[in-house]
């Protein structure tokens, strides 16, 4: 008995259908492929006639061609893309992200009124470039965080959705929950570093830089190089001091805030723009437009980043080391969010929403436009 199989390039499955398009119990799962020739080449055995637009083969020939082999080169290919929205992203969005966390942390007496404020008198005191403290160390680990995200959503979602349903809500779910476990390994870390030189300004302007002591210019908890507390901040330098003072834990404080952010965010966000995107899907293109994957981005990463703004706030009072004068120290997610009710009332757990909003929004739409020119495919076929 022949089947005809249909090559739907929109879907990270191919399914194997009579004549009559009646499905059938074989399913082939696969992670993507490039063009319908190159997903041909990977299943049809040799000898197997191709037509344009069809192929006529049978179920066994169907069985023994599908490659036992992992396509490395689609995962490559999204490493690339997910490093490249993260550069791009960050670079123009990393701003109002510094603005988003001085504002979160301030205690008391605001000495920001918004995230507009904020970036004036940033940029009055410290200079232009002052918007951009702590980008270098976002701009290197940005691009393993955002490609580990985005790769193992993809990965759980092809893992877990092996009987080709498109929109199982449950299973999405589950993919974005283990993409935001996968990316904290390096997420915690570059925001534990990024927040203390994000947050330098702030402090300097609380309390001038000159009545700081020595004591307490160190990142470290205990002793440190004496030499470090003369020093402007850098992310190599408050590395360095953690590593030697408290060893790897130094730098994966506030790894439990990290992920009760993270998980519930990847939750929220990559089922929501599966299901956006797809309100745009085009049968002739077998895709969403460019304009649709990236307004789909867009609503779905300020959604979900505004619905987790509260546990933002938290992992960045936990993760900021230094504090002002008059500043509370909090030992963790629980007593964080006792004195932040108690002392500053239920309005300081949506500080920085909407900056938040507008960090989001943009990075992860520039990430699904990345996706939708390919941008990665086209540079692994330069070295083919």
């Amino acid at each position: 008995m022949s089947f005809v199989l249909l090559i739907q390039s929109n879907l990270n499955f191919v399914s194997v259908y009579s004549p009559c398009r009646s499905p059938q119990a074989l399913e082939v799962l696969i992670l993507t492929w490039h063009s319908s020739a190159e997903l041909l080449s990977m299943l049809i055995a040799p000898g197997v006639s191709v037509c344009p637009h069809c192929v006529q083969l049978s179920a066994a020939s169907l069985l023994h061609s599908v490659p036992s082999s992992f396509p490395w080169s689609s995962v490559t290919a999204k490493l690339i893309n997910g490093g490249v929205a993260g550069l791009v992203g960050v670079t123009c969005v990393f701003p109002i992200d510094l603005a988003k966390t001085r504002l979160q942390n301030q205690h008391g007496k605001d000495i920001y009124k918004g995230m507009i404020d904020c970036l004036m008198k940033t940029v009055k005191v410290e200079g232009f470039l002052g918007m951009y403290r702590g980008a270098a160390v976002n701009l290197t680990l940005v691009t393993p965080e955002k490609a580990i995200k985005l790769a193992a959503n993809d990965f759980f979602r092809q893992l877990l959705m092996e009987d080709g349903k498109q929109q199982n809500l449950k299973m999405e779910m589950i993919a974005g929950c283990g993409a935001g476990m996968c990316q904290v390994v390096v997420t915690c870390p570059m925001e534990m570093l990024k927040i203390q030189l994000q947050d330098a300004g702030r402090l300097a302007v609380h309390q001038g830089s000159a009545s700081v002591p020595s004591s307490s210019r160190s990142y470290a908890i205990g002793s440190a190089c004496e030499a470090s507390t003369h020093k402007r901040p850098s992310a190599t330098l408050i590395a360095w001091e953690l590593l030697h003072t408290q060893g790897l834990p130094g730098l994966y404080k506030g790894l439990g805030a990290t992920l009760l952010r993270d998980i519930p965010f990847s939750i929220i966000y990559f089922p929501l723009f599966a299901n956006l995107n797809s309100l745009g899907f085009n049968e002739l293109t077998g895709k969403a437009s460019f304009a649709h994957s990236f307004l789909s981005g867009c609503v779905a990463g300020s959604i979900a980043a505004v619905t987790v703004t509260p546990l933002d706030v938290l992992k960045t009072r936990i993760q900021t080391l230094k504090k002002g004068l008059g500043e509370d120290s909090y030992s963790g997610i629980t007593d964080c969010a006792r004195k932040l009710w108690i002392q500053e009332g239920p309005s300081a757990f949506v500080r920085g929403a909407g900056c938040r909003a507008l960090v989001i929004a943009p990075l992860f739409g520039i990430a699904q436009g990345v996706y939708f020119i390919g941008i990665g495919e086209r540079i692994l076929k330069c070295f083919e």
